[in-house]
């Protein structure tokens, strides 16, 4: 067993046996997790994501930690319409990536998504939405583009019989680059397919690929990833642990086996 997944399961059996917390069982409880592969449910939840990667670097030698905020928050604009916001805020800590005994950490630049979802699934079961997204350049200079970027975003998933599957994708294109900079052109497609046991067990797998236009080089990790809904009083909580297998990167980026942990607080509307 690997060591997050060791992680996740040494917190469930913790968290199990404090007064006051209880591991989800009810029906509404694994409709919540279930809501949790849908990413433009109408569901406020607020993830910490940590992440792992090794092999960085000229030497191969060096190791980044990422911890994403990623707050998802929907708004309803009708009866038939909703407004889902996401975003992503990282927060990257590095060692021996630009040379040995060197180290940097900061504030990544943040992703800021808009999906306009219809409440209601088409008749084939579909659910999907479309919107704009903005590149925002609120990075430390060691990580980032200093440039605005924008661009457009979707996602259409299915939901049946506890399986969820689908692909969410985006494009960014950059505004205003320094000079002598490349303007950004960056594709993100995320396949996904999950399964929700009745117990609220959650089973994931997908990709998070990067094609850089400039480059011409794509970025593909492939993560497998085990949650489980808890209740700590009255707040719904899923606890995640992952690994990760990069399949192909940039020259100088990560190699090999990955790690991910992740707690999300969720707030049902």
């Amino acid at each position: 067993m690997q060591y997050p997944v060791r992680v996740l399961a040494s917190a469930l059996v913790v968290f199990s046996t404090v007064p006051g917390v209880v591991v989800a069982q009810s029906a509404d409880q694994r409709d919540l997790a279930k809501q949790l592969s849908n990413p433009v449910a109408s569901l406020i939840s607020v993830p910490f994501q940590f992440n792992l990667d090794e092999g960085l670097g000229a030497l191969d030698e060096g190791s980044k930690t990422t911890i994403n905020l990623q707050p998802v928050v929907p708004f309803s604009l009708n009866d038939d319409w909703n407004l889902i916001s996401r975003t992503i805020i990282p927060y990257i800590s590095q060692d021996d990536v630009t040379g040995p005994g060197e180290s940097q950490s900061g504030l990544g630049d943040v992703v800021q998504s808009f999906f306009f979802s219809p409440k209601a699934p088409t008749d084939s079961g579909w659910i999907w939405g479309a919107g704009p997204v903005v590149y925002l350049p609120l990075g430390s200079d060691n990580f980032s583009a200093n440039q605005w970027g924008l661009g457009v975003t979707g996602v259409a998933l299915r939901q049946q019989n506890g399986w969820t599957y689908g692909a969410l994708a985006n494009h960014v294109w950059g505004i205003d680059p320094d000079d002598g900079d490349d303007a950004i052109s960056a594709t993100f497609v995320q396949p996904f397919l999950t399964y929700t046991t009745p117990d609220a067990w959650t089973f994931s797998l997908n990709t998070e690929s990067t094609y850089d236009w400039n480059a011409e080089e794509w970025a593909v990790p492939v993560n497998f990833t085990v949650s489980k809904l808890l209740t700590v009083g009255e707040q719904p909580i899923s606890l995640a642990a992952g690994i990760r297998h990069w399949m192909d990167s940039p020259e100088g980026g990560p190699e090999g086996t990955a790690y991910r942990l992740a707690v999300t607080f969720l707030f049902p509307t």
